[in-house]
C-alpha cells in the first residue's frame, strides 16, 4: 500500500517543468554585507528556477510579469530563469520596454526629489546593507534616457511577491547578484 502514494508523487514530480538553480558565487564583502540584511523565509513561489520560457522572447530579455510577481531571464533552447520579485505599488508601476544602461555592485541610493516629498525621512546613502538598492542594481534606459528605475536587490526580502515599491523591480539579494552576473549591459528588459 505504501508503494501507491510514492508512485504518485513520483509522477506528479515527473510532470513538473522546473529545476532549481544553484547561488553564484559570493565575494568575502557579499557574504558580510548580506549577514547584515534581515533574513525572510523564502516562498518557493518566489525562488529561483529554470523553466521553460513562458514569454516568447528573444534569448538575453529580461522580462518582468507584474501581476505574477516574476521576473524572467530568457535562454536559449525555449528556457528561461524566473525569479520572484516585489513590483511598483498600484500608484507607482511601471511598464514598457528599456534598456540595462548601467550595472553597479552595492549601490549608492540618490532618492528621487518626489521620492522625497512622498516621504521626508528618505535620504542618500552609500552601498551597503541598509540600503534600499541592496546587493546589486541595473539602471534602465529608455530612448538613451534614464527611466530612473532600477531592477535592484533589497533591504526588505519579505516583500518579494507583494506590490510594494515605488515602480522599481527588487529582488532578493541572492537573486540580483545570480542575474547581474548573467546580464550584459545592453539587455532590453520588458515590464509588462
Amino acid at each position: 500500500m505504501r508503494i501507491v502514494p510514492i508512485m504518485a508523487c513520483a509522477i506528479l514530480l515527473g510532470g513538473c517543468n522546473f529545476k532549481a538553480v544553484p547561488d553564484p558565487t559570493l565575494s568575502a564583502r557579499d557574504t558580510a554585507f548580506m549577514a547584515l540584511v534581515p533574513q525572510a523565509e523564502d516562498d518557493p513561489r518566489y525562488g529561483r528556477w529554470l523553466v521553460s520560457d513562458p514569454t516568447k522572447e528573444a534569448p538575453g530579455t529580461i522580462v518582468v510579469e507584474t501581476k505574477e510577481r516574476l521576473l524572467y531571464l530568457v535562454l536559449p533552447d525555449g528556457k528561461a530563469l524566473q525569479y520572484g520579485v516585489t513590483v511598483g505599488d498600484e500608484a507607482y508601476g511601471w511598464t514598457g520596454r528599456a534598456t540595462v544602461s548601467r550595472k553597479a555592485e552595492w549601490p549608492a541610493w540618490h532618492p528621487p526629489a518626489e521620492m522625497i516629498r512622498r516621504w521626508p525621512h528618505v535620504h542618500a546613502m552609500e552601498g551597503g546593507p541598509a540600503n534600499p538598492l541592496g546587493a546589486r542594481a541595473l539602471y534602465l534606459s529608455e530612448g538613451g534616457r534614464d527611466t530612473l528605475y532600477r531592477i535592484h536587490g533589497t533591504n526588505e526580502p519579505e516583500k518579494i511577491g507583494q506590490a510594494a515599491s515605488s515602480g522599481c523591480i527588487r529582488m532578493r539579494n541572492i537573486d540580483v547578484v545570480d542575474l547581474f552576473n548573467r546580464v550584459p549591459t545592453g539587455a532590453t528588459v520588458i515590464v509588462r
